[in-house]
């Protein structure tokens, strides 16, 4: 099967896409492990940065980064025309 143009411009965009969004996983996952004892020392509703993005901060972000994805990827979807519709 033959790529076109538009399939090209999609997988770039879906590949720009995942590599923003696992940037920004890497950075909450281990840049702000690595930093854990210089953020401890900033307060964030009374507990330390980094217990907070440790017990609740980073499932936030993930959270977000998922619903994100899903968003970008259905919009995506319908503006390239692959979407699968509704199926039940």
């Amino acid at each position: 099967m033959q790529l076109t143009e538009k399939h090209k411009e999609y997988w770039s965009r879906n590949l720009r896409l995942t590599a923003v969004l696992l940037v920004i996983w890497f950075v909450v996952t281990y840049v702000m492990a690595y930093f854990a004892i210089p953020l401890a020392e900033i307060n964030f509703f009374g507990w330390p940065l980094s217990f907070y993005m440790a017990a609740q901060g980073s499932l936030i972000v993930y959270v977000l980064i998922i619903w994100y994805y899903a968003r970008a990827m259905r919009k995506m979807d319908l503006e390239y025309g692959v979407d699968e519709g509704d199926t039940q």
